[in-house]
């Protein structure tokens, strides 16, 4: 969990841009996007198709390298990071749940789960598996963990993949399109879910096309062309809703 206030800077982006090598050239994804963000927030990354959304998120939560820029999140410089300690790091500080769940499919739920505390040695056995029960309890699928994912519905495979998000308790979650694949209310159940993580001190990333559910983000980035055209708060903050 953060030990920052709420408030203070937490990931903080300054000239980042992304530039994909193609065919026909150099293609900009992200250009000179600079922001500042708090801890402990739930915020929206929304735009169209090719804006930028998941390129942001994926060099925050270390998937990805900037071209240019500096990139910190809670304090680290995630840009200076060789690949041994950008892996390490983003093993134990990221969570990262993904629009098709990308679950193991030969794994049980509950292998599912442990398998990020198994790679980053971050428990000892009986405490992975007591860490994995109270996850899938908390995320309301207690009953499915010896079931493999295909046995289980779109959202209880999303829940899924969020208690395995959360399995090294990282103080920051990325998350890609959670919803896109869900049906309105269960969408909502989701997003409800991660609002409830932000309340227990998590910072959460969200790229979203769903914006009938804005109010539920303490703040909206808004995309185009791979740069910040709007940045916008709620009015309620995340100590006021709760």
């Amino acid at each position: 969990m953060p030990k920052t206030h709420p408030q203070t800077p937490w990931i903080e982006l300054s000239s980042v841009s992304k530039i994909y090598s193609t065919p026909a050239g150099g293609f900009t994804a992200l250009d000179a996007v600079s922001l500042v963000l708090p801890a402990g927030e739930l915020t929206a990354v929304v735009g169209k198709s090719g804006s930028g959304k998941s390129t942001l998120v994926n060099l925050i939560a270390g998937l990805d390298r900037p071209t240019r820029g500096q990139l910190s999140v809670g304090g680290v410089q995630v840009h200076t990071l060789d690949e041994n300690r950008l892996a390490a790091w983003r093993g134990r500080n990221v969570g990262v749940v993904f629009q098709f769940f990308q679950l193991l499919p030969t794994l049980t739920v509950a292998e599912n789960v442990m398998l990020p505390m198994d790679l980053c040695d971050t428990f000892a056995p009986a405490a992975a598996r007591a860490r994995m029960s109270m996850l899938l309890e908390r995320v309301g699928i207690a009953d499915q963990a010896n079931k493999l994912p295909a046995a289980l519905s779109g959202g209880q495979q999303q829940r899924a993949a969020i208690a395995r998000a959360l399995a090294n308790d990282p103080p920051l979650l990325v998350a890609d399109e959670p919803t896109g694949n869900l049906d309105s209310r269960t969408a909502e159940a989701v997003l409800e879910l991660l609002v409830e993580l932000t309340r227990a001190g998590k910072t959460v990333l969200v790229v979203t096309h769903e914006r009938d559910l804005a109010s539920k983000f303490d703040r909206t980035i808004t995309l185009a062309d791979g740069r910040v055209v709007a940045q916008t708060a709620a009015d309620e903050t995340r100590s006021a809703r709760s």
